[in-house]
């Protein structure tokens, strides 16, 4: 099987392709009658599903793997536990299943890519949901002790109330949209009916 175009993704750190290069590989091995099961690198597939954040596809990709690859390949069992704390959202215990296992060099930038986005979006998470958070559960949301996420959320402008153990969170400027006045409004009307005449 001819993984030159899974490669080439990965060299170039264009991640949010992985998902989609393994599909159409694996496909393409269906089609061609081709065995790709034993050198088929799921775990990289599965993290390019994670990546995306397509856990319905990962999970899907889970159930279709043969059991006897699960129990060869810890790394994908590791992977899975990944898989498993995302569908609970269990969010301090996605960092613990990516810290807790020894990954191999061609898993490596791309867990650290995945771990970096997941990251960005707990923090839009609590951007838009909170105006209030305990320092604790900001660290555990952002996979951080308590004193890299004073650190984190700082830079972004939120205060820290130390005798309280509370963030204010500084929420983002929301752009609002121009109005037309009614000069532009009647020059696009005239526009548009000179176009149809």
């Amino acid at each position: 099987m001819d993984f030159a175009r899974l490669t080439e993704a990965l060299a170039s750190k264009s991640y949010e392709k992985i998902a989609d290069i393994c599909d159409d590989l694996m496909l393409q091995a269906a089609a061609e009658g081709i065995a790709y099961q034993d050198e088929w690198p799921y775990a990289i597939h599965f993290l390019g599903y994670l990546y995306v954040d397509d856990i319905n596809s990962a999970r899907y990709l889970w159930k279709a793997i043969p059991s006897t690859i699960k129990e060869n390949r810890p790394e994908l069992v590791a992977v899975w536990k990944i898989g498993q704390k995302l569908w609970i959202r269990d969010h301090g215990g996605v960092y613990e299943a990516i810290h807790e296992f020894d990954w191999c060099q061609e898993v490596q930038g791309l867990l650290a890519a995945f771990s970096d986005l997941y990251r960005r979006r707990m923090f839009q998470l609590l951007l838009s949901a909170y105006s209030t958070i305990s320092i604790h559960d900001t660290a555990q949301f952002l996979g951080m002790n308590e004193e890299e996420a004073k650190v984190y959320v700082t830079q972004q402008g939120w205060i820290v109330d130390v005798a309280s153990q509370m963030f204010t969170v500084k929420k983002q400027e929301i752009v609002t949209e121009q109005k037309l006045d009614s000069s532009k409004l009647q020059r696009l009307t005239e526009y548009v009916f000179h176009l149809e005449h």
